[in-house]
Order: structure tokens, then C-alpha cells, then sequence
């Protein structure tokens, strides 16, 4: 599916403000966030895993499962995978980012999406991420 560019990336990520007042900043455009990373998986690695984190959130909204496998840990990764049909993406809240020593990390967060039915549902998870040959990887995650 094709995004606009200069649209509002669906992840939520604002800009800094130079002031550094919240009230100032604006959502980054898809480009400047997410899609550097989904469009230019090769040569544009997401620098670390809350980047990571937003970008996977984005390829829902996309249902890009090419970028989904590819960023999945190999010991983890399925063999594919399947979107609901109908499923809309409303909004991505990260709750705490850290890590957790070396090449690991832990993103907490919470995906809002409406089903086909019309029913709101929440994940709430939080996302173990690995990083190997400077990649930054979904591992797992627990759902609370």
C-alpha cells in the first residue's frame, strides 16, 4: 500500500521542537520516520529498537509481512504472516523503551486497532529486541 510521503507517519513519533515545549511538536512525516527504514530495508536499518519497534508498527498498518519476516529474530521468525482482514490500525502509544545490557533492549507499548466488526481491542506488550550485526531484531514479546 502507498503512502503518502509527507503524511503523518502512522507510528506517532513527533518532531523535537527547538524550544523543547511539547505543545510544539509536530508527527514526523512517513519518510523522515518509519519509511526510511520499511522503504530502505537494505541500506536504512532502524538505529535502534524503539525505531525498530515503530517501524514493525507501521508494517501492520501497511500489512507489509515482507518487512514483518525481515526484521523478526531468525530463531523466532514465522514462516509467514497473515493480517486480518478489515483490522484498522488506530494509534501506537510507547509507554518505556531501555536496555537491557550489550545488544538487547525492552519497548513497552500499546497498539490500538479496530477489528472488522467494528470492535476496539488493545496490546499492551512489552517487546524483546536484539541487536546482531548491526540490525536491530523483534525477539518476543510478553502480552500484559
Amino acid at each position: 500500500m502507498p503512502f503518502d510521503p509527507h503524511a503523518s507517519c502512522p507510528c506517532g513519533r513527533l518532531a523535537a521542537s527547538a524550544e523543547g515545549r511539547a505543545r510544539d511538536r509536530a508527527p514526523l512525516a512517513y519518510a523522515g520516520c518509519c519509511g526510511r527504514y520499511l522503504d530502505h530495508f537494505s541500506t536504512c536499518p532502524a538505529p535502534d529498537a524503539e525505531s525498530l519497534m515503530r517501524s514493525r508498527y507501521t508494517a501492520f498498518v501497511r500489512e507489509d509481512a515482507a518487512y514483518l519476516r525481515a526484521t523478526w529474530a531468525p530463531a523466532q521468525r514465522p514462516a509467514s504472516i497473515e493480517f486480518d482482514p478489515g483490522t484498522r490500525w488506530l494509534g501506537l502509544e510507547v509507554r518505556a523503551h531501555r536496555s537491557t545490557g550489550g545488544d538487547r533492549a525492552e519497548v513497552e507499548f500499546v497498539a490500538r486497532q479496530r477489528d472488522a466488526g467494528g470492535r476496539a481491542h488493545r496490546l499492551h506488550e512489552t517487546s524483546r529486541f536484539v541487536r546482531a550485526e548491526g540490525r536491530w531484531f523483534y525477539v518476543d514479546g510478553d502480552l500484559r
